[in-house]
């Protein structure tokens, strides 16, 4: 018994580096540079084994904040916002803009 494959041709397209810009949202790098904080602040609160409420008194936010930030709800932060977070755990971050693309760059110091 034969079997028949069902091939077909799948389109895709190349990304530019910022799904933001790809899904055509408004302030597409804002955006990104907001999720590369909130990806730092989440990762310092995992690395502490803080829970949102100790996380949230710690910072200086409500825990529905911490809640936010670690669903990546960054709609309701400013970026200074995000790093006065990061200040206040301690955590240092380097942004850079990369020259001819435009695109920002977060990277954590350690």
């Amino acid at each position: 018994m034969q079997s028949k494959s069902n091939e077909r041709e799948v389109e895709f397209e190349v990304g530019s580096g910022n799904v933001f810009a790809d899904l055509d949202l408004g302030n597409p790098e804002e955006r990104r540079l907001k999720a590369a904080l909130m990806r730092a602040i989440n990762r310092e609160i995992k690395t502490r084994k803080l829970n949102q409420t100790v996380a949230a008194e710690f910072i200086g936010l409500t825990q529905p904040d911490v809640s936010r930030i670690s669903r990546g709800q960054g709609r309701t932060f400013s970026v200074e916002r995000l790093l006065d977070v990061l200040k206040k755990l301690n955590v240092d971050v380097e942004i850079t803009m990369q020259h001819g693309t435009g695109q920002l760059l977060v990277r954590e110091l350690v």
